[in-house]
């Protein structure tokens, strides 16, 4: 019997199967911190990398989610997630040990770095096409809140203080050495996950012969066909092109050149800002069970991006420029996790065992495809109209996502149970 089938789940602080997970998970995310700041170092400061050539590293890193459809339909035809998801560990851990010892030899290249970047980010994508349904077998469905208010959390944390410490291991350790450790915190992810014993998800249905192309088009039209998951992709994929609209970069512009801040106040607005994620995903369970988990992806679909405002509408003496930007973060950090931490936790509860990579990974072809798009038409429309006009034209379309729920079930459903599971083009059932 899986973990989701126990009528009365063990508490997640006395699971030890989840607590190796989500240790695993939580080092990782630490490791992840250092390799975002080390990467570009290396190319910029060992390789004297151009600004076009550093963006093209940070745009191979995403690249990968593009066939994830397609990896997703192959996955689910594996009975043995769980290996999968440590060989994808262990890929990673060994691409990124080649870096520092090319460092060593002297014959680290940019081409390397690029190499790096796409295949870290494949082994990312293979690990993230597995997990859905290695998930649903390890925790229980009543758990599925908590459960990712904790993995999320962690990842939060990892933002609040990943930072300062992949900075002093850069320090002290140069750039591509530091990056050992985020090698080591996949293999201790590798060794977590490899240990676990659950019962192995099934295989999807059918004949294994049928082609790859047209299992990755069934993933991709349960989704488009299903009331909750077609919303909640729609939701999301709305949020986040807008959000990617006013990207990092646009605000840190903004922050920079129109409201005159210094590096160091931008850094303390955007650390505030991880401490309301961080906070977000500690209450979010509680809010949910409080307004319903339906309520809370609403809450959060309109509380993410419409900050972004109110950082746009900040004047006055520095104090209170400073002060709006890190209101608005952190407003926008308290927002995303509600919106995540709920809404993976009902995808994971209405998707269909056996077409959960599929399912999944058709998600978030469309869901991080369309990032790059926002990104591009952020600069297009900030050289047009201006900084502080295309933050507010994010704001308002970001929080115009709300359309795609209140049509749809999502807003009506209070808690996860099987009988609030939606059948592709029904209703929700119980309202509990």
């Amino acid at each position: 019997m899986s973990s989701s089938d126990q009528a009365l789940p063990v508490p997640l602080w006395r699971d030890r199967r989840f607590r190796r997970f989500w240790a695993g998970q939580s080092v990782s995310q630490f490791g992840d911190r250092i390799t975002e700041l080390a990467l570009p170092l290396i190319a910029v400061g060992a390789l004297h990398a151009s600004t076009h050539q550093v963006a093209w590293l940070t745009a191979l890193i995403w690249t990968p989610n593009l066939l994830a459809i397609v990896l997703g339909a192959w996955v689910d035809h594996r009975i043995h997630k769980r290996r999968l998801m440590v060989l994808a560990d262990l890929v990673r851990a060994a691409v990124l040990l080649s870096l520092p010892a090319a460092y060593l030899l002297g014959t680290v290249t940019l081409s390397q770095l690029y190499a790096v970047a796409v295949l870290s980010g494949a082994a990312g994508v293979l690990f993230n096409t597995a997990y859905p349904p290695f998930f649903v077998h390890l925790v229980p469905r009543s758990s599925y809140v908590d459960a990712n208010s904790k993995l999320s959390a962690s990842r939060s944390a990892s933002y609040v203080a990943g930072p300062a410490i992949g900075g002093a291991l850069v320090q002290a350790l140069t750039a591509p050495v530091a990056i050992v450790v985020d090698a080591l915190t996949f293999l201790a992810s590798a060794v977590l996950v490899g240990r676990l014993s659950i019962d192995e998800p099934p295989a999807a249905h059918g004949p294994a012969a049928l082609p790859l192309l047209r299992r990755a088009r069934e993933g991709l039209m349960l989704v488009v066909r299903h009331p909750v998951l077609r919303a909640g992709l729609g939701c999301a994929a709305t949020v986040n092109f807008f959000t990617f609209v006013a990207s990092s970069g646009l605000i840190v512009l903004f922050a920079s050149r129109t409201l005159g801040l210094t590096a160091g106040v931008i850094g303390i607005a955007f650390g505030i800002g991880a401490i309301g994620s961080l906070l977000g995903a500690v209450i979010a369970p509680r809010i949910s069970r409080r307004i319903g988990v339906g309520r809370s992806i609403v809450v959060g679909a309109v509380l993410f991006p419409a900050p972004v405002a109110i950082a746009a509408a900040a004047d006055g003496p520095l104090w209170a420029r400073a002060g709006t930007l890190a209101a608005a973060e952190f407003l926008s950090g308290v927002g995303v996790m509600l919106f995540d931490v709920n809404l993976n936790s009902l995808q994971a509860n209405v998707i269909p065992d056996g077409v959960r990579s599929r399912v999944a990974s058709a998600y978030s072809t469309i869901n991080y495809g369309i990032r790059p798009v926002g990104a591009l038409l952020g600069g297009f429309l900030a050289t047009l109209i201006g900084l502080r006009v295309t933050l507010l034209v994010a704001a308002v379309g970001g929080s115009l996502s709300l359309l795609w729920l209140l049509p749809s079930p999502i807003p009506r459903i209070h808690s996860l149970t099987p009988g609030n599971s939606v059948a592709p083009d029904g209703d929700t059932g119980s309202e509990t």
